[in-house]
């Protein structure tokens, strides 16, 4: 038997190609937030986390948020527990709070966690209620902005009163990735639904992180939501504005533009919106200046000339 050996040029080049940004990142926090749609598929999923122990092993300092909106409807359907989504969130009754606790901090945690101990990484699962990493207080009700005149309870919904990073950092300072459920509480220990999206903005802020990256099944922030080809490459938080006055961004999408504004203004230097479904995205989106989906900054001006000219 006669063995060619493989052309190893175009990866030696994606190694030299990649190598500024390796340097440019360890030791970097970024905080990468991935909903429940990755996890209905098992190939999805343990593409995902592969992707996520390269950047572990270039020693970047990662927190992994999870949300899992799919298994919860899945589950709460079963049970006979109706679902109720207003713009984007999920009224939470008792019942719903119950299922909520199992799904993410059981079921989607842990799986995650398989996945880690599979590629080798040193993961621990945490969720808002560990060591008063989130506090929440319970939502007020509202009236809905639909001119309905509804007043609507979103029940065990949380939003967040402050968030104590030193159960992260230690993780992080032993080389340990935290793998983050979004379940929180308030000081009474009352469980409270908070949004995975907004988790993961809170967390980047409160870290000071390099990097938010948001996995969505979308390819990224659109102009036309019902137009994949309106692939927006960057903006801006004025440009993020304009999507959401004209009614391009719906549904999951609103709470999201509200989680990349709150980062921003919280401090983290870059947000990116990506799909999970695109081959190899959260690694072109780092160590390439094309990316893959869209990249969001506070201001256009903080653009290296490089991301403009490799984004247009």
């Amino acid at each position: 038997m006669i063995m060619n050996r493989v052309d190893q040029t175009a990866a030696i080049r994606a190694l030299k190609n990649a190598a500024p940004y390796m340097r440019l990142y360890k030791g970097k926090t970024f905080v990468i937030k991935a909903g429940g749609g990755v996890f209905a598929d098992t190939e999805t999923t343990r593409a995902l986390v592969e992707q996520i122990a390269i950047l572990h092993y270039f020693g970047v300092r990662v927190i992994f948020v999870h949300g899992g909106g799919p298994q919860l409807t899945e589950l709460t359907e079963k049970l006979g527990v109706p679902t109720r989504m207003v713009q984007g969130r999920r009224v939470t009754d008792q019942n719903a709070i119950d299922v909520t606790s199992m799904v993410l901090n059981g079921l989607i945690n842990t799986r995650v966690l398989a996945f880690c101990r599979e590629m080798d990484i040193d993961a621990v699962g945490v969720s808002g209620v560990d060591a008063g990493l989130i506090v929440a207080h319970k939502r007020p009700p509202v009236e809905l902005a639909d001119g309905s005149g509804e007043t609507l309870d979103y029940g065990f919904v949380g939003d967040i009163v402050r968030i104590d990073t030193d159960v992260l950092r230690k993780l992080l300072d032993n080389g340990l990735m935290p793998i983050v459920s979004p379940l929180s509480a308030d000081e009474h220990g009352m469980l409270l639904n908070i949004n995975a999206d907004t988790v993961a903005a809170a967390l980047g802020a409160a870290l000071n992180a390099e990097k938010l990256i948001l996995c969505t099944g979308a390819p990224g922030i659109l102009e036309r939501a019902d137009d994949p080809s309106s692939l927006i490459s960057y903006t801006d938080l004025a440009g993020l504005k304009a999507l959401r006055d004209k009614g391009a961004m719906l549904d999951g999408m609103l709470p999201k533009a509200g989680a990349i504004e709150s980062a921003l203004r919280g401090g983290v230097r870059r947000v990116h919106v990506i799909s999970y479904k695109a081959p190899e995205g959260i690694l072109a989106e780092v160590f390439t200046n094309e990316g893959t989906g869209t990249l969001i900054v506070e201001d256009i001006s903080a653009l290296a000339p490089a991301e403009l000219a490799a984004s247009g």
